[in-house]
């Protein structure tokens, strides 16, 4: 039997957790492990100075009050005897385009898996309101049977974004590379009952530029958007024009 890790950093009460799990569970057993609260922008963060706590609360879905790193930790070391044979972590709200990975939740708990030396991807709907989650919902369960079919490299996820339409407007899938977003953030400056300032960071929406092939895109195409990511960061390129500064270094 196959068995699946379902996480996401939206938490327990996610509109469209049980949806996803009944959906995966066409392919094999999925075991639930998730926040007990939203999580969103954690990035890659784990607890280290305080307690982690898990509670089963129905047959195969457990809640903790870590991040969603910390679930994939807790699962592989405590709830499942082996690792899983997929993880995949999501759905989330709002779309995980371009340099949103960095900062987002889902798609570090899809880089923990892999370093964890599993087979793992995250999706995301891009939508933050008026959600129609059935798109997303039967795209995992295509693309995790694809996945168990034919493997994916070590040290590489799939990241993959679904358009906010209805599975009939869906005008395709597009093998895609990461775009770059551009953040308009603000730090709203505030003055609690005490004479105390506090801090609020906002801003509007980000938006990206529209390159042929990004996974911006595709989703602007109302195409579902897959972007295959690797874990190693070296910018390999860089290496030789580093090695030409011929640095030094001496004692004085």
């Amino acid at each position: 039997m196959v068995k699946i890790l379902l996480t996401n950093d939206d938490g327990i009460h996610s509109p469209c957790l049980q949806g996803l799990e009944r959906s995966l569970a066409r392919i094999g057993d999925v075991t639930v492990i998730v926040p007990e609260k939203e999580m969103s922008t954690v990035s890659h963060s784990l607890t280290l100075n305080h307690p982690l706590r898990v509670h089963k609360i129905r047959k195969n879905t457990y809640i903790t009050n870590g991040t969603p790193s910390d679930c994939i930790n807790i699962a592989i070391m405590e709830i499942f005897k082996k690792k899983p044979d997929l993880v995949v972590s999501g759905i989330n709200m709002g779309p995980n385009l371009g340099d949103d990975v960095t900062y987002s939740g889902t798609v570090a708990a899809s880089i923990e898996a892999t370093l964890r030396g599993m087979t793992s991807f995250a999706i995301s709907l891009a939508a933050f309101k008026n959600c129609k989650f059935d798109a997303a919902i039967e795209f995992a369960y295509v693309i995790a049977k694809e996945i168990l079919k034919k493997g994916l490299p070590k040290r590489v996820f799939l990241n993959v974004n679904v358009p906010n339409v209805s599975q009939e407007e869906i005008k395709g899938v597009e093998i895609t590379h990461q775009s770059k977003r551009v953040y308009k953030e603000e730090l709203i400056k505030r003055i609690d009952p005490r004479g105390n300032a506090y801090f609020w960071l906002g801003g509007e929406e980000p938006s990206a530029n529209y390159e042929k092939g990004s996974d911006y895109t595709a989703v602007a195409d109302k195409k579902i958007s897959i972007t295959p990511v690797q874990l190693d960061l070296t910018d390999h390129k860089m290496i030789k024009k580093l090695e030409k500064w011929n640095i030094k270094f001496s004692q004085r």
